[in-house]
This record gives structure tokens, sequence and C-alpha cells, in this order.
């Protein structure tokens, strides 16, 4: 066994790096939504030979300067030492994240031809007590593995959340994050995310997020550079006997309907609050997890919803729409420190092609959109909001970031700045003076 152990640990460890970052990140999580420059690190695995690396998106953050630290063997022609090589250093382009799986793409160029990968698994096939083990960097420690089992193939954090872990008492730690979750056969069965520790340190409660999941976003990523999720207007609850025997419900399971938005597409459909739902496109729904997820899976597309009502069976076909972009992820495209203009306060992007997907319809296509606010350089009674678009300053077309520069790098202490904006929608003057 020790020696199967020692050929699966071989096997991946170079597929697996660590993973360096500087950028801007939130300065509070209760404070005005303020950004500071920080540092950070973790884990990542390579699932492709042509450079494309998963880790946690919270590894990454709104961190645009990635260094990815790719193992190196040593030359057995000239070096018999344990002690493994520096690690060669590569500039990581982050292809995309995704905040709610807490999954992120990262592509590097393969310095000299294709790189040692791992394959995902199925992470379905899980069973508790099976044998698994975490591969990382934690607190640094480059290339780490630890030995567990599976204590829960499907942990959720909170009840109906539509996203599930799997948990293992395998050794993890701070920087063991966005590491793979490998199975004795040397497949990738999650990707190790976050801990519940009362020390800050392992208490063998570590949380990996199933590689079927994981799998899902790094395609939709990959090639479509985000993940569309689909939405109809409603609550949806899991049915447990006292809700039921509460409710007068005939059945003590499955998912009933919580809420329906007015004019969603649930609504225009015809459902109502208190419809069970028995089945999405003939497929049995048992909580409102499953629920959940085969909606948001089904964005763009029409789905046929089986509901009980009043003792009556009902099919009924409703549209799946795109839940609403997110400007916040605007942040994510922020490169370099050429991106801050620091008389308003902000990390900004040109309005563009790149852009567009991330926010909701503008009224115009060029202008400046505000990705965050700086902390310690930001002091307007009014600030701006991330997502905010700036077409104009004091009567001067802005058409992109360097007429934003140019406009206000004269502007003087005290001297009032009209800024013509859209926010959400909306066309607005916002004034105030530059400090």
């Amino acid at each position: 066994m020790s020696e199967q152990f020692e050929a699966l640990a071989a096997r991946a460890d170079y597929s697996i790096v660590q993973i360096v970052t500087r950028g801007y990140a939130p300065a509070s999580e209760s404070g005005p939504p303020m950004l500071q420059a920080q540092r950070g690190s973790g884990s990542g695995v390579i699932v492709d030979p042509s450079g494309y690396i998963v880790t946690n998106a919270h590894v990454v953050g709104s961190m645009r300067r990635v260094q990815v630290l790719l193992p190196q063997a040593a030359d057995p022609r000239v070096s018999s030492s344990i002690v493994k090589p520096s690690a060669k250093v590569l500039k990581g382009i982050v292809v995309g994240s995704d905040r709610e799986t807490d999954i992120a793409i990262i592509k590097v160029d393969p310095p000299n031809g294709p790189l040692p990968y791992l394959s995902f698994g199925d992470s379905e096939k899980l069973r508790q007590g099976q044998l698994v083990f975490a591969f990382g960097s934690p607190f640094g420690l480059e290339n780490s593995v630890t030995m567990g089992i599976v204590s829960s193939v499907a942990r959720q954090v909170r009840p109906d959340d539509p996203m599930i872990y799997i948990q293992t008492d395998a050794s993890i730690n701070p920087g063991n994050s966005g590491g793979p979750l490998i199975d004795t056969e040397g497949a990738v069965v999650g990707i190790n995310t976050f801990i519940i520790s009362r020390s800050g340190g392992n208490e063998g409660i570590g949380f990996a997020a199933p590689s079927n999941i994981v799998r899902n976003v790094y395609e939709q990523i990959r090639h479509g550079g985000r993940v569309r999720r689909g939405q109809i207007g409603v609550i949806a609850q899991t049915i447990n006997p006292p809700l039921a025997y509460a409710l007068g419900l005939p059945q003590d399971w499955g998912v009933i309907l919580a809420d329906i938005v007015p004019d969603g597409a649930a609504a225009t459909a015809g459902l109502e609050i208190k419809d069970i739902v028995l089945s999405l496109n003939d497929k049995v729904l048992e909580n409102s997890r499953q629920f959940g997820v085969n909606i948001y899976q089904n964005a763009g597309k029409t789905v046929i919803l089986e509901i009980l009502r009043g003792g009556d069976k009902q099919r009924i076909s409703v549209g799946v729409l795109e839940r609403p972009r997110d400007p916040e992820r605007v942040l994510s495209l922020i490169a370099e420190d050429s991106n801050m203009v620091a008389k308003l306060g902000v990390l900004a992007i040109d309005l563009d092609e790149k852009v567009t997907p991330l926010i909701p319809t503008t009224r115009r296509l060029n202008g400046v959109v505000v990705a965050g606010i700086v902390a310690d350089v930001s002091s307007h009674d009014e600030p701006l909001l991330a997502g905010d678009v700036i077409y104009a300053v004091n009567n001067r077309t802005i058409k992109g970031l360097a007429d934003l520069q140019d406009a206000v790098k004269n502007l003087s202490h005290g001297q009032p700045v009209a800024l013509q904006i859209e926010r959400q929608g909306q066309m607005q003057f916002l004034m105030f003076e530059i400090e």
C-alpha cells in the first residue's frame, strides 16, 4: 500500500502548482466597499497539458498579477539529492472565475512543451469512508500531500444552498486552497476550498468543491469566459415532515414554491405559491438544491415542470432566463496599476467588448467603467460605485480610460467636478471637489 501511495504522489506531484498573487482586494468585509493593495498565495492543479490550471476564486480574487510556481524535476544524471530544484516561475493569466462555486481558471504558456496534468474524476462515485489525498502548498510549503477519508459526499454549509461540498478529514490548511483532492486512482475528485476551525488550523473538517461541479465551471469559463446561470423568478424550499404537516401537504418530501417574483418567468408561465414541483424535464426532484442546480444549468432554454396543485398534476413550460450580470466582476479585468485614476480614487477600465458581457446593458458604447474604489485614495462624500460608467468630466466627453486620466490630471485642489455617469441604467451627474 505504501508503494502504491508513493507512486500516486509521484504521478501527481508535477501537476500541482503554487500560485502567488498581487493586486487589489476589499479592505474590509463590514466597512465601505473600498479596495487596498494585497498579496496572497494558494495552490492549483494543471488539468490540461496546454497550461490550464484550476484553483479557487478566492485565491486569485481580483488579482490580475498572478505568478505560477511550476515544480521542476532534478536531472538524475547530475543530481541524486532529495531536495527538488527551485520551481520555475511562469506568468499566469486569469481566464475567468466564478464566485458562487469559488472556482477560477488560470492559463500559463508551457515553457518546454506539454505540461504534466491530472484528469477529472467522477465525484458522483465517491463514497463515505473512501481514501483521498489532499495536495497543495499549506503555509507556502510547496507540494505537500496529506491523506484522509471522505467524511461526507454532499455537505451543504447552509440549508437549501445549491452548492454542495465533499467533506474530508485529510489535513487542509491555509495555502491548500485551490489544490486538488485526489482519489486512489490519481483522478481529481475535488478542489480544496475551505476548512471549519476554531484554531485557524486543520481540525479534520475540510471541504472541497466536487469535481463534477468544477468540471462544468471549468468548461464554461474556458470556452465562454464566464458561467451562465438561469433563473425563473421563484424561491423554492425543500419539503420536510413538519412543513408538510403544518401546510397539510400530500407528501413530506420534494420541493415547494414559497414565492413567485411578480412579472418573472415563473409568474408568466402560471406557477403559483405552494405549487409542489414533482419533476423538471421528467427528472424527479427530491430537494430544492436539485431544483436550483437544474434551473441554473438551463439558462436560455425552456424546461418542463410537472407540478401538483390542489391534488391535480399539471405540466408547465417555463423559459429560463440568464441571471442579471454582476458589475463587481469588472474588477477581475484590472491588469496593472495603470488602471488607477488617483484623483477620483478609483480603478477603472475601458468600456469595450471584454467588459460589456459583465455589466447590464449601457446607453452608450464608449466610456469608462469603474471597477472598484481604492482605500486611502478616495475621500469623496458621494463616491463612485463599482459598475458606474463615466461618460463625461465637466462637459468633456470620455471615450476611454486614457481620456479620463487626461481630463482629471490638471484638475486642481478644491475645483468642483461634475461627472456624467450611468448607474444601474440611469443617467446622473455626480458632483464633488478635488481633494
